[in-house]
């Protein structure tokens, strides 16, 4: 099905471990999923950084947390906070989650103090920065790629589409969201420096819809659905993961 290896597609995946309802057990198993298959890290609620941090030393993969997640409406010094309580519980990367009212503002002073912000923190600890600018509620490219340019100005790690919880009204009233598009994702990659990693996030769920984001210079992807697009290297059998999740 494709040329690529079990391991290459498995160090692309941030395994997912954000949804509201998942419990201690849940959180538990989708960290023993993700070092099965040797993934290149669980993305895990912060209170359970430091369970995530246990439960995988020693193994080689990452443990990842969210900040400012998932609106970005902390202030910037809460922020901060979350992020050295991450760091210091064992994150090694970090997803923070931009101030949207700051960006649709174009009051880019303030995001950019807010990356930096940020950023200082992680850059002193040794831990990867990965900025989500829920592109689904920004309506023109314009804050995008401002977005981009501020992100490689920093040095970030990663600028990453989506949270996976940015829904919007659709015309038929109910709520939804696009999540990575390859317009975005080629936009992203087009106006990052080239150190500047991007991350799809949102609405990769196969194999196919992987391959395709690599394709657009991703590095890396946030999924919930893991084991089935590893498996899927290879033509295993696989189950889908819960809706919702």
């Amino acid at each position: 099905m494709s040329t690529v290896t079990r391991q290459e597609i498995a160090k692309m995946i941030d395994h997912s471990l954000l949804h509201p309802t998942m419990d201690d057990r849940a959180l538990k198993e989708g960290i023993e999923l993700a070092r099965k298959y040797h993934v290149a890290s669980v993305c895990i609620k912060p209170y359970a950084v430091k369970m995530a941090a246990e439960l995988l030393r020693g193994s080689d993969v990452m443990v990842g947390t969210v900040i400012g997640f998932p609106h970005g409406n902390s202030a910037v010094e809460v922020k901060v906070f979350e992020t050295e309580k991450a760091i210091g519980d064992g994150a090694v990367e970090i997803d923070m989650v931009v101030n949207t009212g700051k960006v649709l503002s174009e009051d880019w002073d303030y995001v950019s103090r807010e990356i930096a912000a940020v950023v200082s923190v992680t850059k002193k600890h040794g831990a990867a920065l990965k900025v989500i600018f829920e592109n689904d509620f920004l309506p023109q490219d314009k804050y995008k790629i401002r977005l981009c340019e501020l992100c490689s100005e920093h040095r970030v790690e990663f600028v990453k589409t989506s949270t996976g919880y940015g829904f919007v009204k659709q015309p038929d009233g109910s709520y939804n969201y696009s999540g990575a598009t390859p317009h975005d994702l080629a936009l992203m990659r087009k106006h990052s420096a080239p150190g500047v990693q991007v991350k799809a996030a949102g609405g990769v769920r196969t194999l196919a819809d992987t391959l395709r984001v690599r394709e657009l210079g991703v590095t890396r992807i946030g999924a919930t659905a893991t084991e089935s697009i590893i498996n899927a290297v290879e033509g295993e059998a696989s189950g889908t993961a819960p809706e919702g999740y």
